[in-house]
């Protein structure tokens, strides 16, 4: 018993002078587990000989102990007290002669791309208008891509010139996957897997091998709209269209449709809107005639509705493909698509909101 009592006397008093010597926060955690820790601490194993003791010597040690862990914790609180507060004059000192009543230097606060922007307001368009969000897989089939959108085999865009292929991985009917070169395919997806009536809207990323220059890239993306349903007419495209235009660009927009060729509509339909960067006065970029092409649409061709297990006889509807690039290009006045890719901090301040 006596033997025990010695080594818990030794134990206080190095303890002692161990955190009275501590210079760190660090060191003194060290000190703290090294002879309180509840599994391998010092004190922890002298209590290890409780068992085999009388229960006047447990009373004993028991009571010992106790007042040992009492005056270490204390002693491991004050220095840690002292430690910060070291730490602290030290900073305060190293600050002297400034204002620590200055309000900080602000933040620099970021924003979303004005592409994901572009991308928001027009999704958030068709969605009020009733529309409901699609989404699909950036790598098709053939079938989904082209064949089911009325493509015929012979087709210049299932070129390798025009689409990405993905190597070595092909679908159902051998044929090889690839990038989706345009949303449309997600409109064969929800066809598939939906009785109409319907109207969705499918926003997304596309793939086509293309140079990239001031209009083009091999990368862009698109937002796909589709409605199908009974005695859906021309008329109801162009309301839902115009209602877009002026959401976009303005009150003051001026739109025309002029008739166009697109294999999966018939009849297809070309959307100009005013120049906004010369109000339909002409300048260099709407080529002199006020005029710029903003999207393409028409009514569904009955052979896309019979490749989905539609009725063509007894359903009809539209589609209509954005490019959220050339939105956002005449939204913003910008020129040159690949500003937006650059990711040059100057010019997404100055086009973000």
């Amino acid at each position: 018993m006596s033997s025990l009592l010695n080594q818990l006397h030794s134990l206080r008093a190095q303890a002692q002078q161990d955190i009275a010597q501590a210079d760190s926060l660090e060191g003194l955690e060290t000190l703290r587990v090294r002879y309180l820790g509840r599994k391998d601490g010092q004190l922890t194993k002298i209590l290890q000989a409780l068992p085999s003791l009388s229960p006047e010597e447990k009373k004993v040690l028991g009571r010992e102990a106790n007042e040992a862990k009492i005056s270490l914790e204390t002693a491991l609180n004050e220095k840690k007290g002292a430690i910060e507060e070291k730490t602290l004059n030290a900073v305060l000192s190293a600050a002297a002669g400034q204002d620590l009543t200055l309000p900080e230097s602000p933040l620099s606060v970021g924003r979303r791309h004005p592409l994901a922007q572009v991308m928001d307001d027009i999704v958030g368009c068709f969605l009020r208008l009733g529309f409901n969000l699609a989404e699909g897989p950036e790598v098709e089939t053939d079938f989904n891509n082209f064949t089911a959108l009325n493509h015929p085999p012979d087709h210049p865009a299932r070129d390798s010139h025009d689409t990405f292929y993905v190597k070595n991985f092909r679908d159902g009917e051998g044929l090889p996957l690839l990038l989706r070169t345009h949303t449309s395919p997600v409109q064969i997806r929800h066809m598939q897997t939906h009785k109409p009536p319907l109207s969705i809207v499918a926003p997304g990323r596309v793939f086509r091998h293309e140079a990239v220059d001031a209009t083009h890239s091999f990368v862009f993306h698109q937002v796909e709209g589709l409605a199908v349903d009974v005695d859906i007419s021309v008329a109801d495209l162009k309301g839902v269209l115009g209602l877009f235009a002026r959401h976009v660009f303005g009150s003051n927009v001026e739109i025309r449709f002029r008739p166009a060729y697109f294999p999966f509509v018939e009849p297809g339909i070309e959307v100009d809107i005013s120049c906004t960067l010369c109000e339909g006065k002409g300048c260099r970029v709407c080529k002199q005639t006020g005029w710029v092409e903003m999207l393409g649409a028409g009514m569904v061709n009955p052979n896309v509705f019979r490749a989905v297990g539609y009725d063509p006889d007894k359903v009809t509807g539209y589609a209509f493909g954005i490019g959220v690039e050339r939105v956002a290009m005449f939204k913003y006045g910008v020129d040159d698509m690949r500003l937006f890719f650059e990711n040059d901090v100057r010019f997404l301040r100055q086009v973000s909101r």
